[in-house]
């Protein structure tokens, strides 16, 4: 049995997907029932609760295979590393308590960086902490940015004609599709065949500028004037604590964020190659947002 975390998710969905298409038996965990019904009628078993209660956390791991884990993210909390460090604590004990042996974690390109990384370095921390488990083989996955971020701001884009965000419009950045990231832990999670703590980074099929993903999603939405406008840091901020309700903590991380992009820190350590780029362009993701 493999039970994946944030089942209902954005990866944790197309993971589960996956599994049981493949014939794998999964225990789907997330919060909310009704969502979790779906997975259910595919054929999984469902365990709803808090992810940050490792006593929950451990009857749900409890006979399972191996384990996709991830540390689901609130951007409106006023302390976001305090929430990130409690869930991953409790993923952690739980491990250590149900016995899995095998576990596939969701982290990020940049999580090797302890700060400077904005949210990422909640993700830094969550991997030291997977790197204590004794006798239990952790496979780190690394992904870009993911392309399906974009559709929060559709609406914006669409009113207001333009791409905005505070990275500067010639940073390439490495971003993939979540899709993507499903198949490579899929397949970690039924093969099963790496030993101790292992990275891999992903990235999709070429790195991307702000201003190159505005062309994309113009020319998919019919709108081939559209452009990127960088923002200030402090117009970011204040967007972000505005319109989109973060709180001012992680509008704060979030610029951090944006800043180590700008500056080329957060990008992969192995370079590109082909064991870490995905298959799905941005343009095809693009496409999906008319």
């Amino acid at each position: 049995m493999i039970a994946v975390m944030g089942a209902t998710g954005n990866t944790g969905r197309k993971v589960t997907e996956l599994l049981l298409e493949a014939g794998e038996e999964v225990r789907a965990l997330g919060r909310s029932p009704e969502r979790l019904a779906e997975l259910a009628a595919l054929g999984a078993a469902t365990a709803v609760g808090d992810a940050r209660d490792a006593d929950h956390l451990a009857s749900a791991f409890a006979g399972a295979d191996a384990v996709y884990t991830l540390t689901a993210f609130d951007p409106t909390l006023p302390d976001y590393h305090a929430d990130q460090d409690r869930r991953g604590e409790a993923i952690v004990s739980a491990i250590r308590r149900s016995g899995v042996r095998h576990v596939v974690a969701l982290s990020s390109i940049g999580a090797e960086l302890a700060d400077g990384n904005g949210f990422i370095a909640s993700l830094h921390r969550q991997e030291q902490r997977l790197r204590t488990l004794d006798g239990v083989d952790v496979l780190l996955l690394r992904p870009g940015a993911f392309f399906e971020g974009f559709h929060s701001a559709l609406e914006t884009i669409r009113h207001e004609g333009v791409v905005a965000d505070s990275v500067t419009p010639h940073a390439k950045v490495p971003m993939i599709a979540t899709a993507d990231v499903a198949v490579a832990a899929a397949g970690a999670l039924r093969e099963r065949n790496w030993s101790g703590v292992v990275v891999r980074e992903l990235i999709g099929p070429r790195d991307l500028t702000y201003a190159e993903v505005a062309t994309a999603i113009g020319t998919a939405i019919g709108r081939p004037d559209l452009r990127y406008v960088q923002l200030s840091d402090e117009e970011m901020a204040a967007i972000l604590t505005g319109t989109a309700g973060f709180s001012p903590d992680f509008a704060a991380l979030l610029v951090e964020f944006n800043q180590a992009l700008s500056a080329g820190r957060l990008r992969p350590i192995e370079g590109r190659n082909e064991g870490n780029t995905t298959p799905t362009w941005f343009e095809e993701f693009a496409a999906t947002l008319r």
